[in-house]
């Protein structure tokens, strides 16, 4: 297993970045909030966790080790695989997931693309006992506020490259589509659309 990685950023994408480890451009997919902490030329540490399929071998990278544990414990639930644990860690803290295990709050959890109110209750039922109490660390990921959508696509345009009055700009212009449940994924390429043509 690789466990971490290290080394110049090379390259920043909508969902993945790319580490130029001694010579070798290791791809990792990320969340928009990891994204948005790396920069092209710097170095970076992520932690990593590889799933490895029949047909591919891929490498997810992490802001922290928090959110690798939560990646990795929320795919021993029935039906979540690596796609739907890393949307679950784009949307929701490690602690905002815990709270929302804890307390059988379903309609957090139906807040993830791709959980409906039957899968957030599988989620609950089998991890209660064994995802922990929130530690009290807050993450870029998970932003107080009415709209963590915002800051997230802001975080990931800024990330790319974007200034922060361009980024604001973006955010603006696709704020009518974000509607009940939006899709941070889906958001910041609109956002990036609204930026290529300006």
């Amino acid at each position: 297993m690789i466990a971490y990685v290290r080394g110049e950023v090379a390259a920043v994408t909508l969902s993945s970045a790319v580490l130029d480890v001694g010579g070798v451009g290791l791809e990792l997919m990320c969340t928009p909030g990891t994204l948005a902490t790396l920069r092209t030329g710097q170095p970076a540490t992520l932690p990593t966790s590889m799933v490895v399929r029949e047909d591919s071998m891929t490498l997810f990278g992490f802001l922290d080790e928090d959110e690798k544990a939560t990646f990795e414990l929320v795919q021993t639930a029935s039906g979540v695989g690596p796609k739907l644990a890393q949307a679950m860690v784009a949307v929701l803290s490690p602690d905002d997931l815990r709270r929302a295990v804890a307390s059988d709050d379903v309609k957090t959890l139906t807040r993830v693309p791709g959980v409906g109110q039957k899968g957030a209750q599988r989620i609950i039922l089998e991890l209660k006992d064994r995802i922990g109490a929130p530690s009290g660390v807050r993450h870029l990921t998970s932003i107080a506020g009415p709209a963590p959508w915002r800051d997230q696509v802001h975080q990931g345009l800024v990330g790319l490259g974007w200034s922060t009055r361009d980024a604001e700009k973006a955010v603006d212009a696709v704020a009518p589509e974000a509607g009940d449940l939006p899709d941070v994924a889906v958001l910041l390429r609109s956002a990036l659309r609204t930026l290529s043509r300006g």
